[in-house]
């Protein structure tokens, strides 16, 4: 079967008109996303990186946070699937003179939107604009609750590496308290079948974390010979402020990877890290830019996991879909 074949396949079985988050969504939609997000990987190696499936679609970009590689990545994506693009700055809009959020989205979607892709610090905020306009939504991170475009990038990236997921021991490292693309990781490797590991210190990595499966570790070097896979999650500064440990440099002595905990894990240790990274904090520069890093891998997988989802929604689109997931 063709790369094309595969995408057309998965489109056809695909049935939700919305990507809300992962919790939702089952192992065999999940994997479908990520074998539909193969066959458009190759894009990316092409002398002319574009193809039609979207031609005609409008896809808005609603950013209520600041980003880079989330946002450029959607524009990228939809721009190779020959997509027209629009982003929408919220502190220039009609917002600043009062106007709802939701009839801000339902006065972009009369301009002819298709797929809103969303952004907000509050939880929720995709799926309640789902409710209220009937272009596909897709959540681009909701606060603290999900980011599921990145946690299937990083999914893709580990099976390119290991060739599966199922089996696997994969450590979040960091602030899993307050860290969306932790919950949606969690969601997918599980029903993936891989085994959770949650490590960083009791403030950032309470109890009650194992309702979800996971085996909760405060000790790094104990875990780490019997990982195959470390995400690396990000310090969040403004958390520092709150007291949640003592201190940054106190943090890094006992969860940075460095050379030497790389030596405490496998050979193949597999490192991943979503962005953006705090070189000397969460990880030194010579472990970011070693032979066991995958980060600028996932930045790739990123942008064919989202040319994947855009095609997924937009084949519900053209089956005139109109109930809400």
């Amino acid at each position: 079967m063709t790369a094309t074949n595969h995408a057309e396949s998965a489109a056809a079985a695909w049935t939700r008109k919305h990507l809300l988050g992962l919790e939702e969504l089952s192992a065999e939609e999940i994997t479908a996303i990520l074998d539909t997000a193969e066959s458009f990987a190759e894009v990316s190696t092409r002398s002319r990186k574009k193809v039609p499936a979207l031609q005609g679609r409008i896809v808005f970009n609603l950013f209520f946070e600041n980003s880079t590689r989330t946002r450029t990545s959607f524009s990228l994506a939809a721009k190779r699937l020959s997509a027209d693009t629009q982003d929408f700055t919220a502190s220039a809009s009609s917002l600043s003179k009062g106007e709802s959020f939701i009839d801000t989205a339902r006065n972009i979607e009369a301009m002819g939107a298709d797929i809103m892709v969303i952004r907000h610090p509050t939880p929720g905020t995709p799926h309640l604009l789902a409710q209220h306009v009937d272009c596909a939504i897709i959540n681009a991170g909701d606060g603290a609750h999900e980011h599921p475009t990145q946690a299937l990038l990083d999914l893709m990236t580990i099976r390119r590496a290991r060739g599966r997921i199922e089996g696997l021991t994969v450590c979040l490292l960091g602030d899993i308290a307050h860290s969306r693309v932790a919950r949606s990781n969690i969601h997918a490797l599980k029903k993936l079948g891989a085994h959770v590991i949650l490590c960083g210190p009791p403030t950032l990595v309470p109890r009650g974390w194992e309702r979800f499966g996971c085996e909760v570790v405060h000790q790094l070097d104990e875990v780490l010979p019997r990982c195959d896979v470390m995400n690396v999650l990000r310090i969040q500064f403004e958390r520092q402020q709150r007291g949640l440990f003592p201190s940054v440099s106190e943090y890094s002595q006992f969860y940075m990877m460095t050379q030497d905990r790389i030596r405490l894990g496998k050979p193949d240790l597999l490192l991943l890290a979503p962005g953006p990274i705090n070189r000397g904090v969460e990880l030194t520069p010579e472990v970011a830019d070693g032979p066991n890093s995958a980060i600028l891998d996932q930045v790739a997988n990123g942008l064919a996991i989202r040319m994947a989802v855009l095609y997924l929604l937009s084949g519900r689109i053209d089956a005139g879909s109109r109930h809400r997931d």
